[in-house]
């Protein structure tokens, strides 16, 4: 059973690491089609978004930084609810599609505050 239970380090950082390396290979068509048009610099924030996810991904993985790493996740999850789903719910003819995919992030950004608060091992940046 710990085994297994330990798994669920793995599968929930190395996603956000493949998230991360899709920003940075397909950067300017997420641009386009995902940043929201009030954004300057539309590019740049992907490519910082995605450096900002392999980041966070490594440092829960190895360990170093973990907390800090996953309090960051947690504030950058919900900063994307607030800048671009609930933007998106409010005035997109096809709201119903933004619903689950804004569930989905509140629960990862809950996911990482669990991490933080209960598993993350380095308290080195956040006590």
């Amino acid at each position: 059973m710990n085994f297994y239970l330990s798994l669920g380090r793995w599968l929930f950082a190395v996603p956000f690491a493949l998230l991360g390396l899709q920003h940075f290979l397909d950067a300017a068509a997420m641009a386009e089609s995902v940043i929201p048009q009030f954004l300057p610099a539309k590019e740049i924030f992907v490519y910082l978004t995605g450096a900002l996810l392999i980041a966070a991904s490594v440092s829960m993985l190895i360990g170093r930084y973990d907390k800090f790493a996953a309090v960051a996740l947690s504030v950058f999850l919900l900063s994307m609810i607030v800048i671009f789903y609930v933007p998106n719910i409010l005035s997109a003819p096809n709201r119903d599609f933004f619903i689950g995919p804004a569930l989905k992030d509140i629960a990862l950004a809950g996911a990482a505050m669990m991490y933080a608060r209960h598993y993350a091992q380095d308290r080195a940046i956040v006590g």
